[in-house]
């Protein structure tokens, strides 16, 4: 048996690839709550072996972690390195997947502008080119846009306030785990911290959004918000998201929704032809998915489009504003978004953001 260590305990790395994780796919164990919580402590602090630290990476990869070992990295991530930083208004959590988009564009800057601006206030997350993928996320278009990125956290919620749309940026909110970037790069896939950053969280909203491939992830990160200590989420809405982001995918699209005291997660499908987005996923490529995402959210928030990419931003908008029940249908919340671009008040969002 391992020594324990006064800063930690029983379980390094190694002996949990030995005993619990490492026997492989079909026959590794899962961990406690209590082994997890250890192990991510130790991530933090650097305490592994380089190959050890990539074993068990690719371990948990491979075995797949439950909602317990989700709940016990995030309660760790958000004790010891996550900075929060509350703003006076209650805003929707947009938890887009950190290693961003290659095809695509990203229209949750747009569609949360135009949720601000019908009064549902947003906070979106990112950090900078994030292993494996490195594709642009938030902080690229925003960039694009001449938005102001590299912000504290406390600056980030007052953009909340005073715009309605605010940006937290990883290295600067969440530094341990930006810290472990090079390592995470090295392992050339994505890892469990993929899954967890995106429930950061650092403004503690009470409503999550996100996004799955398939409804089981959904179910999975719904329960793993559920037992997290460090959090209280009441509300977590999720929808498949264009590669893997919140941006919804045009089609036949699962919805899963939770709202505290709901025993179960309820799914539901959503026909987007139905709300205007009669169209294929390959009709919202780009060349340049940063600097062409960044045109369309100025040319559709100033009322310049009436393409698909307008229908998009207009649904992912009502999505938004449904998620923290500001409408009661997501009828309702097309009608208000398509409204809310039309008067001009979505373009002033963007307007505000940019003279932050």
């Amino acid at each position: 048996m391992a020594e324990a260590t006064q800063e930690f305990g029983e379980w390094p790395l190694k002996r949990l690839m030995t005993e619990v994780v490492g026997s492989g796919p079909k026959s590794a164990a899962d961990m406690d709550h209590a082994q997890a919580r250890e192990a991510f402590e130790r991530i933090l602090a650097d305490e592994p072996d380089p190959t050890t630290f990539g074993a068990f990476m690719l371990a948990n990869r491979w075995k797949r972690n439950n909602p317990e070992e989700l709940s016990a990295f995030t309660d760790v991530m958000r004790e010891q390195s996550v900075v929060t930083a509350e703003p006076d208004a209650d805003p929707v959590d947009c938890g887009a997947n950190y290693d961003g988009k290659a095809d695509t564009a990203i229209l949750g800057v747009a569609a949360g502008a135009v949720a601000a601006a019908a009064g549902t206030p947003i906070v979106i997350h990112s950090g900078d080119r994030i292993p494996s993928q490195k594709s642009d996320s938030y902080k690229h278009v925003l960039d694009e846009l001449g938005v102001r990125t590299d912000l504290e956290p406390e600056e980030s919620a007052d953009m909340v306030d005073e715009v309605g749309v605010g940006y937290y940026y990883q290295p600067n909110f969440n530094p341990g785990v930006d810290d472990i970037w090079e390592r995470r790069d090295q392992m050339g896939v994505r890892t469990f911290v993929n899954t967890v950053e995106t429930l950061a969280n650092p403004a503690n909203a009470d409503v999550h959004l996100g996004s799955f491939y398939h409804l089981p992830f959904a179910l999975k990160m719904t329960n793993t918000l559920r037992e997290a200590e460090t959090q209280d989420v009441s509300r977590v809405l999720m929808f498949q998201g264009l590669e893997g982001y919140d941006d919804v995918r045009p089609g036949s699209t699962v919805v899963a929704e939770w709202s505290e005291g709901d025993e179960e997660v309820a799914d539901f499908e959503i026909e987007t032809p139905e709300y205007g987005m009669d169209f294929e996923s390959e009709d919202l490529e780009v060349d340049d998915v940063a600097a062409d995402s960044a045109t369309i959210t100025e040319e559709v928030l100033a009322g310049d489009r009436d393409d698909q990419f307008a229908d998009a931003v207009a649904v992912n908008a009502a999505l938004r504003m449904y998620a923290r029940e500001d409408v009661d249908t997501l009828d309702d919340g097309l009608d208000v978004a398509r409204e809310t671009i039309e008067s001009g008040d979505a373009e002033a969002v963007l307007d505000d953001l940019q003279s932050f």
